[in-house]
């Protein structure tokens, strides 16, 4: 029986390793270099939402909609019917049209959120939006704002980060302030291969692995192999 507190999160091999998934309600950060596989990641969880009657809404600063919706066809979803269904929502956002957003307190997001009636909620990149404020305290007064309009939204977030030093210090600086989990992604050379690793660095609540696993993308999107630790 599926845990009612707990959000599947649709990444194939993960949810066991977390307790089910996402417990409902939180503020979840994916972090990783270019070519990880973030935005697949959050188009995943999001898709996995819809199969279980969530709405999810997508809000952007750099991917463009159509080459996002040609780009996830080739792994089976088709946001275009989705979207015409009611069930996903694209919304792309300059980082100073969400500044404007937390100013008004919700703005056009809260409109299309509450028409689609959205479960969950992706964010990708928040650091595009923290990189508007210029100093740590600004950027913390301004993550909290944004944490309060996803908590009375009442959704599941899920928020993507472009990191290009991968360590708990470089994302606790760079964010500056608290998430619920922190999910590391990563692309690393070994022996002239790269090869992609998952990393739970840290999930409230939550009796999470303390070890890097095989991270891979196929046909039907990412998936974790608990059997091979990656070492780098």
């Amino acid at each position: 029986m599926a845990d009612k507190d707990r959000m599947a999160t649709g990444i194939i091999g993960l949810d066991p390793l977390v307790e089910g998934g996402f417990k409902r309600g939180t503020i979840n950060l994916v972090a990783g270099d270019p070519g990880t596989g973030k935005t697949i990641f959050a188009i995943q969880f999001l898709v996995e939402g819809i199969k279980n009657g969530e709405p999810g809404i997508y809000i952007t600063f750099e991917e463009k909609k159509d080459k996002l919706y040609e780009d996830m066809l080739t792994l089976g979803w088709d946001l275009k019917k989705l979207e015409k269904e009611g069930m996903f929502a694209f919304l792309e956002y300059t980082p100073e049209q969400v500044k404007k957003v937390l100013v008004e307190g919700g703005g056009t997001i809260e409109t299309v959120l509450n028409k689609i009636k959205a479960r969950r909620l992706a964010i990708d990149s928040v650091t595009s939006f923290t990189l508007l404020y210029q100093d740590e305290l600004t950027q913390k007064e301004a993550a909290v704002a944004l944490f309060e309009l996803i908590s009375k939204w009442g959704c599941t977030a899920l928020l993507i980060s472009q990191n290009t030093n991968l360590d708990e210090e470089s994302i606790s600086a760079a964010l500056e302030f608290e998430v619920d989990s922190i999910i590391l992604l990563y692309h690393l050379k070994s022996k002239g291969v790269r090869k992609r690793a998952f990393e739970v660095l840290k999930m409230r609540g939550t009796k999470h692995p303390e070890k890097t696993f095989a991270l891979e993308i196929g046909k039907n999107g990412l998936s974790v192999n608990k059997d091979e630790v990656v070492t780098f």
